[in-house]
């Protein structure tokens, strides 16, 4: 093999692997490194499940099960026969539906009007039990993001209600017991409905709803898998299933049974750009709006991979004509014959 050709190849090589480099998405998004390692890392299934009963948490007031069956009669606790065992096992969960979605690819994108009502599906809808601790009001009206102005930005987070700081005598809750609170404004995050942890328990029949943050990434099949979770509930239960009491069938999840009930129903909001909300529409707004709070950069990520991939394919191209100018004659020498 001639100099020449083995210089290609090395080129190649090296210019492909600075290409995919660049491109490659990265775990978490930029905005959130300081997210904790137990919500950026979480696993496919089990993040943020109720103790016993492995299951996530609804978006809706009254959405979650209990968490384990502690009153359940004493005879339940008894050895089933293994025939009945086995067949009582609850089988794996469906593969998530593949959806096309705007944001796949490398040269993908948020689209806009889908963020929008998305983020008006997560504030009238999944607010209720779930947080979005890592995105502030402000980042609305980022490039890359739903599109609000900040006029719209301000109005959005004045609406919203937001822990107050301390007051003159340092007190945060008034003599009644209740949080103070004041309007929000575009530099605060999103607030969480409850409390702390223990209220969120207390209020969720021992379920965890989790943070929406990152759900995203954090769940083994991306936004197919949430969007197959939110569009999976109301199909027949199997007649060899055992089904724990106030849980809800849903084959996507783990187990097939999950405390969430189902979170959306054809008209459960009202879009404000006159888009018929049914069920289907709903799920793909509000999995694009997590989409982009799991990474705000993206846009801004593919558009600087496509830059670096031009930049290489030029630069590789100029190393073959220095190569072919300067060292072509030096190492393609006939070797001489004694």
């Amino acid at each position: 093999m001639s100099a020449r050709v083995k210089f290609i190849l090395a080129a190649a090589l090296a210019t492909s692997a600075l290409v995919g480099a660049a491109l490659a998405q990265p775990a978490n998004n930029a905005a959130n490194a300081s997210a904790p390692a137990t919500n950026a890392t979480a696993p496919a299934n089990n993040a943020a499940t109720p103790p016993a009963n492995n299951a996530e948490a609804a978006p809706a007031a009254n959405a979650a099960a209990p968490a384990n069956n502690a009153s359940a009669p004493a005879n339940a606790a008894a050895p089933a026969p293994a025939a009945a065992a086995s067949s009582s096992t609850p089988p794996p969960a469906l593969e998530p539906k593949e959806i096309n979605w705007s944001f796949d690819g490398p040269f993908g994108h948020y689209d806009r009007a889908s963020l929008q009502r998305g983020y008006q599906v997560y504030k009238e809808v999944c607010s209720a039990c779930h947080s979005l601790k890592r995105i502030a009001f402000r980042n609305l009206s980022d490039p890359g993001g739903p599109g609000f102005t900040e006029a719209e930005v301000k109005a959005l987070a004045a609406g919203v209600k937001v822990p107050a700081e301390p007051n003159d005598q340092g007190r945060t809750y008034d003599d009644s017991g209740v949080r103070l609170t004041r309007a929000g404004i575009p530099a605060d995050y999103f607030p969480s409905p409850f409390e702390n942890e223990k209220a969120a328990r207390a209020m969720n029949n021992g379920a965890l709803p989790p943070d929406l943050s990152v759900i995203v990434k954090a769940r083994e099949g991306g936004p197919n898998y949430v969007y197959s979770i939110l569009t999976g509930f109301g199909q027949p239960v199997p007649g060899t299933m055992h089904m724990q009491p106030n849980m809800n069938y849903n084959p996507y999840f783990a187990g097939n049974q999950i405390a969430m009930p189902p979170p959306l129903k054809d008209n459960i909001v009202t879009y404000t750009d006159g888009t018929k909300a049914t069920v289907d529409q709903m799920a793909r707004d509000v999995v694009t709006f997590l989409s982009w709070a799991a990474e705000p950069k993206m846009e801004e990520r593919k558009q600087l991979g496509f830059g670096v991939m031009i930049y290489l394919i030029v630069f590789a191209g100029l190393l073959y004509l220095a190569y072919d100018r300067i060292w072509h004659s030096k190492h393609d020498v006939d070797t001489p014959t004694e």
